[in-house]
């Protein structure tokens, strides 16, 4: 079963990570947060091409650190995720593991 608390999809498919982003919902935040900095990051292109170079500046670097935090969050749940599916082959030997595709 996929929620949350095991987001490996551990019976029905080759690819046991596939649309882990959208069914491990602890990843929304990061989700929100990349979005975030992209919209940051178009509001620092467009600051910069009126010449309002100290906002684009603004822009950019609050794009950079958003970017920063989401990616870190989503390399941390992805980890969280890998160890759920390390300890499930754990507590079940007589499952064939399956290679991991991310």
């Amino acid at each position: 079963m996929k929620s949350p608390e095991d987001p490996v999809d551990h019976a029905r498919t080759t690819r046991p990570h596939a649309g882990e982003s959208m069914t491990d919902t602890k990843n929304m935040p990061a989700l929100i947060v990349i979005g975030v900095a992209l919209a940051s990051f178009v509001g620092a292109l467009a600051a910069h091409a009126t010449n309002h170079h100290s906002t684009g500046l603004v822009f950019g670097s609050v794009s950079a650190v958003l970017l920063a935090i989401g990616l870190v969050w989503l390399a941390v749940e992805h980890r969280r995720v890998r160890g759920i599916e390390q300890r499930w082959y754990a507590e079940h030997p007589d499952a064939q593991k399956q290679r991991p595709s991310s």
